[in-house]
């Protein structure tokens, strides 16, 4: 009997447990139903107004982004083209303050996250990478020869008397003594204006020299980041009439057909000109020193000046933005080619390159290309330690020096890279009437000199696959 009885309390005890977890069961869905009702209900109706309302700006209208299909697609909520028609933030009652401030916690579980997947982010975009790895080469293999685009925007008068704009300078010639051309892209308009106000503004220099300047940009590969792109160029280019621009997407990879548009350009708009600089906007240059370089030399004979490098292997590891499938180059070593950051030659060499480069195989990699090219009209490429397109190696004879002294940068002619900030204050500083380099006491008791004489070109090279660079900007 007993023992019926501890097994009748053992059955009532395991009964009860069941029943408590039903409960507790039944009791969890009615508070999950009760949420739910309580998200989609109307009540934080004019909560979500105010919110969208707040992320509403005059810059979102004026650039076109994609938040107004986001509030299109939402039912019930105000497309972009009523937004100005929103009714101000103001609170119905005081009694209700404390719920606005609550309800976006509730609602943020549930219809935000839709919301957020599309919503475009606050934060201004960042740089999209050249190309998205991996790189499609055989795609790039299969429409290589496709070499051949359209100018869409064009500086014909650039190298005219009179030149861009219409203004006359009785001293200038039929072409300017140097051309300056600067790789850029769409998005860069702060770094195309710094040069324009900083190293590369166009006028007449030392010996009434007149330089002129070109921004060489294509089509943006990510033209969500910036929707009014082809205006803003086309204001730009009425504004300040230096932008070249040509109809092919502005990839890393495809710098060798801005490479070859802007040699051809040359070849057809600007075949007096005497020598021209190439580099990127991101650097810093001292016209007036390659200018004083420059005094002596022959615009009618070869000449390629820059930061050369030797002995350079292609990239076999996939991961580096160099990498180069031997499918794609096969040999060992690349010819002798200059950093792409900044170099000088003359219009001569640049009309024998604008033929060798269509001769050429294109390459994927810019500075190597037109090294093949270099190789092809058999010039060799002359080194100056002006020249610092890769940083600057660590200087043995002068470890005093600081990175950013602009004494050391007075004697240099590219340096490469700079942000916008760093530009405009060494190009201030280097111009500053007080600036003195002589008054030390120290071991800096006097400037910094290359061992060479300045302006003369240094035919030593150097292989950069062994060497540290200790300045990165």
């Amino acid at each position: 009997m007993l023992r019926k009885m501890v097994t009748l309390r053992r059955i009532l005890h395991a009964k009860g447990d069941v029943m408590c977890t039903l409960v507790l069961l039944l009791l969890f869905c009615l508070l999950l139903y009760a949420r739910q009702v309580v998200v989609s209900s109307g009540w934080d109706r004019p909560v979500w107004k105010l919110e969208v309302h707040s992320s509403t700006s005059s810059s979102r209208t004026l650039l076109e982004t994609n938040r107004a299909k986001v509030g299109q697609e939402s039912p019930g909520y105000p497309s972009s083209s009523s937004e100005p028609h929103l009714p101000p933030c103001k609170p119905k009652s005081n009694s209700k303050a404390p719920q606005s401030k609550s309800k976006p916690q509730v609602k943020s579980k549930g219809k935000s996250k839709s919301r957020r997947k599309n919503a475009v982010p606050t934060k201004t975009p960042g740089r999209a990478l050249p190309t998205m790895p991996p790189f499609d080469f055989e795609g790039y293999l299969r429409q290589k020869d496709n070499r051949n685009f359209k100018l869409l925007i064009d500086q014909p008068e650039k190298c005219h008397i009179g030149g861009a704009g219409g203004r006359i300078d009785k001293d200038s010639t039929s072409a300017p003594y140097m051309l300056i051309a600067v790789k850029s892209i769409a998005a860069d308009f702060d770094k195309r204006q710094v040069v324009r106000r900083t190293w590369g503004k166009e006028g007449r220099f030392q010996n009434g020299v007149f330089i002129r300047t070109v921004f060489l940009l294509g089509v943006p590969r990510n033209q969500t980041a910036l929707p009014l792109w082809d205006r803003l160029l086309t204001y730009e280019s009425e504004t300040f009439r230096d932008i070249l621009l040509w109809d092919f997407e502005d990839t890393f990879f495809n710098l060798t057909l801005k490479e070859t548009h802007f040699l051809t350009w040359v070849n057809n708009s600007c075949p007096d000109v005497k020598f021209i600089f190439k580099g990127d906007a991101d650097v810093y240059v001292n016209i007036e020193n390659i200018l004083e370089m420059l005094q002596g030399q022959k615009p009618d004979e070869d000449l390629f000046v820059g930061d050369i490098i030797i002995h350079a292997k292609p990239i076999r590891r996939r991961s580096s933005k160099y990498y180069v499938p031997e499918f794609v180059y096969g040999g060992g070593l690349y010819p002798n080619y200059a950093g792409g950051g900044g170099f000088v030659m003359s219009g001569h060499t640049a009309r024998r390159l604008s033929s060798a480069c269509q001769q050429v195989e294109l390459f994927p990699i810019d500075d190597v290309f037109l090294g093949m090219c270099l190789q092809r009209i058999d010039v060799k490429p002359s080194r100056h330690q002006g020249f610092r397109t890769f940083g600057i190696p660590r200087p043995s004879a002068a470890p005093h020096l600081q990175t950013f002294d602009p004494c050391f940068y007075r004697e240099l002619m590219v340096v490469h890279s700079l942000s916008v900030p760093q530009i405009w204050l060494m190009w201030n500083l280097l111009h500053d009437p007080k600036l003195s380099c002589h008054n030390r006491t120290s071991a800096t008791s006097r400037p910094f000199k290359w061992r060479g004489k300045m302006g003369q070109i240094t035919e030593e090279e150097t292989n950069y696959g062994e060497k540290q660079v200790f300045v990165t900007h």
